[in-house]
Parts: C-alpha cells; sequence; structure tokens
C-alpha cells in the first residue's frame, strides 16, 4: 500500500510538472502576440455603444443560501444529495457574493466593463415560490442596482436561472405544471415592479434547452429527473415527454412575462425584455445531403425548440413531424401570445459540433430520451477521429472561433437579423489544486480564446451586418460549476477557496482592461 501510494503520487506530480510546462511555453508563445493583439483588435473595432461585461447566477455567485429569509431551491437540495456534484461539493457558500459584492463591482469597473448580468434568486424575494414577500431579498437586490449605477454599470437582469422554488416543486412538480406559468408571472412583475425603475434589460429565462434536457431527459441537473436506462440516480421521471412538458410551460411563461411587462410597465419604464438560450453551432461532419439536414435537425432541436415559437408562433416542422403528440400544441391563443415576445435574443454560445445522420440511432434505442428524437448525432470528434478544435477544461468545450461568426450569420438568415445579445462566452481551466496561484493567473489560453471568438463576431457586425449589440463574457470569477462544482475555473478572476474567498485578476482580466481601455472611438 505505501509504495502504490508513492507511485500514485509520484505520478500525480509528473502530470503537475508537465502541465506548468505547457503553461509556461503557452505564456511565452502567447506574449509574443501580445502587445499586437491589444494594439490591432480592441473597443474600438465594435460600434460605438456596444456593451461589454461579465456575466453570473445567484446560485452560483451568493451563497448565503440560509440568511435573510431566503427559501431553499431545487439545487440547495440536490447539491446534499450523493452522487449529483463530481467534487461532491455545493454553493452554500459558493463566491460569498451575497456579502462581496461591492469588492466584486469594484473589479468590474477596474477592468472597464459597460455591464454586468446577475439573475435574481426567486427564493429571496419569495421564499415559498409565491405569497409572502421577503423585503430583505427585496433590500439586497435595490442594494447590488444601486451600487453598479453608481459605478456606472449597467445592469443586465435574468429572471430565472435553474434555481426553481423547492416549495414548487413539492406542491405541484414544478415545471411540469403549468401552474407555474401565473406564478413565475407574478414573480416577474413583482420584479419589474420593485426593480424596473433602474433595470432596462431583462432575461426571462437563462438556457431553457439545457434545463429541460439536464434537469427532465439525462437526469445530471436539479431536479434531476430521467428515465434513462442505466440511470443510477434518477428515482423519478419521464425522458421521452418531461422534457418537452417544462420546455412548452418555460416558453408560456417568458411569453406570460413579457406581457405583464408591456402591458403594465414598458411605457414608463422604457426598458427591453429577452431570453437567453443556450446554442452549440453545428457543422455538417461530411457535406452529405443527410448529414446537412440532420445539421439542420439539431439546430432545430436545440435554438428552434424556443426561439422558432418565440418567432414564428409555433415549434420547427422537424420537431412536430418526429415527436409527434409527445411535443405539445399551442392554442391560436397561446401561440399568439408567444410570438413577438422579445425585443432581443440572449446567446449562450460557447463551442462547435459535427452533426451527421443517425442511420440507426442505437443511442436512442438504448437511452430512450428525447435528446435522441433528432436522429441527429453530434460530437466535437469528426470522421476523421480528429477534434473539431483544442479542447478547455470541460469534456464538451472545444474552441472553434470561427462557431461565432457562422451562429451569428444563421440567426440574421433564418429569423430576419433580431438583436442579439452574447449573454455568454469563455472557457475553463481546471482546478488544480497544488498549482501555484502565479501558474493560476497566466490564463493566456483564456486571453487567445476571447480575442479569436470577438474578432469573429466583430466580423460578423461589421462585415456580415449582423444586428449584435453587447458581449458578456463568463465569467468575472471563478465560480461554482453546477455538476462540476468547483473542479472547472471560468473566471477572469481567480478566487482562492482556501484562503478567505480572495480575488486575484487573472492575465485575462488585465487583458480585458486594455483591450477596453487602449481605443477611442
Amino acid at each position: 500500500m505505501f509504495h502504490n501510494t508513492n507511485k500514485h503520487i509520484f505520478g500525480l506530480f509528473s502530470v503537475l510538472l508537465l502541465f506548468v510546462i505547457s503553461m509556461v511555453m503557452e505564456d511565452r508563445d502567447y506574449n509574443l502576440g501580445f502587445a499586437m493583439a491589444v494594439d490591432d483588435f480592441n473597443r474600438g473595432s465594435f460600434p460605438h455603444g456596444f456593451v461589454f461585461g461579465t456575466a453570473s447566477s445567484a446560485y452560483q455567485y451568493e451563497g448565503a443560501v440560509k440568511e435573510d429569509g431566503r427559501g431553499p431551491c431545487v439545487w440547495d437540495k440536490y447539491t446534499h444529495s450523493f452522487g449529483k456534484v463530481l467534487d461532491f461539493s455545493n454553493a452554500d457558500v459558493a463566491e460569498d457574493h451575497y456579502h462581496r459584492y461591492l469588492e466584486d463591482i469594484g473589479l468590474m469597473k477596474d477592468m472597464g466593463m459597460d455591464s454586468y448580468r446577475f439573475s435574481i434568486s426567486w427564493t429571496r424575494i419569495f421564499p415559498n415560490g409565491t405569497g409572502q414577500i421577503n423585503q430583505a431579498g427585496v433590500d439586497f437586490y435595490n442594494n447590488l442596482i444601486n451600487a453598479l449605477l453608481a459605478k456606472g454599470i449597467e445592469p443586465y437582469v435574468t429572471i430565472f436561472h435553474w434555481d426553481t422554488p423547492q416549495a414548487l416543486e413539492d406542491r405541484y412538480n414544478g415545471w411540469l405544471s403549468p401552474q407555474i406559468i401565473n406564478d413565475f408571472g407574478f414573480y416577474a412583475g413583482t420584479l419589474f415592479e420593485k426593480f424596473g425603475d433602474r433595470v432596462k434589460h431583462w432575461i426571462t429565462l437563462n438556457e431553457p434547452h439545457n434545463f429541460a434536457i439536464n434537469g427532465y431527459d439525462l437526469g445530471i441537473a436539479a431536479p434531476g429527473r430521467c428515465s434513462i436506462l442505466l440511470h443510477l440516480f434518477c428515482r423519478a421521471g419521464n425522458s421521452v415527454t418531461e422534457p418537452y412538458i417544462v420546455a412548452h410551460n418555460l416558453i408560456l411563461s417568458h411569453a406570460t412575462a413579457a406581457q405583464i411587462y408591456r402591458q403594465k410597465y414598458k411605457a414608463k419604464q422604457g426598458g427591453s425584455i429577452g431570453a437567453a438560450f443556450d446554442v452549440i453551432w453545428y457543422e455538417p461532419d461530411t457535406n452529405t445531403t443527410k448529414n446537412v439536414e440532420a445539421t439542420q435537425r439539431a439546430m432545430d432541436f436545440q435554438l428552434g425548440w424556443f426561439l422558432d415559437p418565440i418567432m414564428f408562433g409555433d415549434y420547427p416542422s422537424s420537431m412536430k413531424e418526429r415527436v409527434g403528440n409527445r411535443l405539445p400544441k399551442f392554442s391560436q391563443a397561446d401561440s399568439n401570445l408567444v410570438k413577438g415576445s422579445l425585443d432581443f435574443v440572449g446567446i449562450n454560445h460557447y463551442t462547435t459540433y459535427y452533426a451527421k445522420d443517425s442511420k440507426i440511432n442505437l443511442i436512442g434505442m438504448v437511452l430512450k430520451d428525447a435528446q435522441s428524437d433528432s436522429g441527429s448525432t453530434t460530437s466535437p470528434i469528426g470522421h476523421d477521429l480528429k477534434p473539431i478544435g483544442d479542447k478547455a477544461n470541460s469534456i464538451w468545450l472545444y474552441i472553434v472561433p470561427g462557431g461565432m461568426r457562422r451562429l451569428m450569420n444563421y440567426i440574421k438568415t433564418k429569423y430576419g437579423n433580431p438583436t442579439v445579445v452574447i449573454t455568454e462566452n469563455g472557457m475553463d481551466d481546471p482546478n488544480i489544486p497544488l498549482m501555484p496561484r502565479s501558474l493560476i493567473l497566466k490564463d493566456n489560453k483564456r486571453i487567445q480564446y476571447h480575442h479569436d471568438y470577438l474578432q469573429n463576431l466583430a466580423a460578423a457586425i461589421n462585415e456580415d451586418g449582423c444586428n449584435v449589440k453587447g458581449y458578456f463574457a463568463w465569467s468575472l470569477l471563478d465560480n461554482w460549476e453546477w455538476a462540476a462544482g468547483y473542479s472547472s475555473r471560468f473566471g477572469l478572476h481567480y478566487v482562492d477557496h482556501n484562503d478567505n474567498l480572495k480575488r486575484y485578476p487573472k492575465n485575462s482580466a488585465l487583458w480585458f482592461k486594455s483591450f477596453l481601455t487602449s481605443s477611442t472611438y
């Protein structure tokens, strides 16, 4: 046992040494072009008034889960259940943004950021999901919003970022019941009333596609429902029907909130309302007709699932054909409510995959889940067995900057060039506990990522005429990253979880500061 332990320790240090060497080489190589990148490409490469910011969410940042009247959400229960999070962590403390928001606003200001996208915790406002309002929660967000505005930072507020009140989950299974549409509308209306005099940019939902699939099909996110075979932890659910029911209620909830805002608040408050959709861009694995068609179906079953109803009043035809009576139908009244119910399209984009036709859908036959309904197999590995791009830390995140430009043009062409805001974009490094902080801060791969994705975004705007108005980097801080826990670091700032959560700017934060302040229009 002793010898085996020593062998594993030696192996760990060998891996760490190789990683350190690669980081040093990467830092040296990137610095050769650092000055040129800043001089030639900066804020001035984007139209006047283009918004730059960082993004976060309440559950991943705030902590203080039992303070000042906050009620439990589904993630509180989920993360305290065995085996749900890779490193067995939870977000009870997270980055303690609840107590340190003034410090964090200072970090944004120092970088020259214009805006901050954050979400409001539903259970800080309504601990039981509805009913009695919690004034302490209102006070916290009033203080946060006022502090942002005092520093000249514009708030972009997400109303729902996956943290369903546990009380509503217990009462009627949350998003599986149409009752949540009314409760969400009441919650959203309360936020408009309390904060809309200062908040001019509202995002109703964050990544409804991921929420429906991961929470109700694959069972790898709260509330952790699924019925796929061989899943060890799901105890309830139906993977072939529930994702579609949840998605339908999400779309109607978004539209209900938008109607409330437009009828009661927009004229006086003058704000705008949108939603943030998770979008992997897909490329055909080979340019056969079947693979090209499969690529379009992959887009339909991801972005089209939510944006088609909002733009056109109904689901994509490929979904209706392939899902059949498992796909809920919009009544004429619902279609009228949903169609045109946003002022801007939020896009959370990180990566690009290949797509190909599933001749024999073995995965679907085994798993029996909604995700296989598209008849399209997607992967970052092509038919030649080569990856589509360099890999970040997360198993799903491959770096393909050109996907950003192609995605913007797809939205322009299919949806009539709506106003778009990139509500999330970024990449992660691994969290290696023994790595010196000085090396962690040299995150030059992240600099290259943001530089290249932003270059493609600028080309989409300036050369292709895509109507994109803002960009939010994920994320300001290394944060608690859902099922990955603290094993993944997306932040522009390092957070030392072993030393009182101290914040340190990484090279990427310094790069953004130079990028945002090195030019004038």
